[in-house]
């Protein structure tokens, strides 16, 4: 009480001039902070929005694609293991000498030693293709060379 009592009294002691100046600058500085704190920033969204709202709507455009690819691929029907199997080892020769494939009984699993990024998708894409099979386990690592290394592991005759 004692300091605001004070403020007053300094107040009406300075003239209206200079009460006037301080006046218009606590004004200047509150419109300063306005603009700052909560125009500006609001601004800088609206002007941001339109780009945004394009590359929202091509990553949904990529969304429903392979929403849509996805539903081709379930629509496949399933294919016997032993026709899965034939699938998969024709489709192992696409990746040379750098995989090998074990099979038990309903999975496969498919062991790579440098084999090339487009090979391995060009392989990945004719196995979900022809043997109607993706992989359900996948552990691989990038060798110096850029080639991977690692295995996959693939069901037979069961939808992926």
């Amino acid at each position: 009480m004692k300091l605001l009592a004070t403020l007053r009294t300094r107040w009406h002691s300075v003239s209206p001039r200079e009460q006037r100046l301080v006046m218009l600058g606590g004004v200047l500085v509150s419109l300063a902070l306005l603009w700052w704190l909560a125009l500006a920033p609001a601004l800088a969204v609206l002007k941001a929005a339109p780009a945004q709202h394009r590359a929202l709507d091509a990553q949904l455009q990529h969304m429903q694609r392979l929403q849509a690819q996805a539903k081709v691929l379930q629509a496949q029907p399933v294919l016997p293991p032993d026709q899965a199997r034939q699938a998969l080892d024709a489709a192992l020769a696409q990746l040379g000498s750098g995989a090998q494939m074990n099979i038990q009984v309903d999975r496969a699993t498919v062991t790579l030693k440098a084999v090339s990024a487009s090979a391995l998708a060009q392989w990945l894409a004719t196995v979900r293709q022809n043997a109607h099979s993706a992989p359900v386990e996948a552990r691989l690592v990038r060798n110096p060379a850029g080639g991977w290394d690692g295995t996959l592991v693939l069901n037979l005759g069961a939808r992926p």
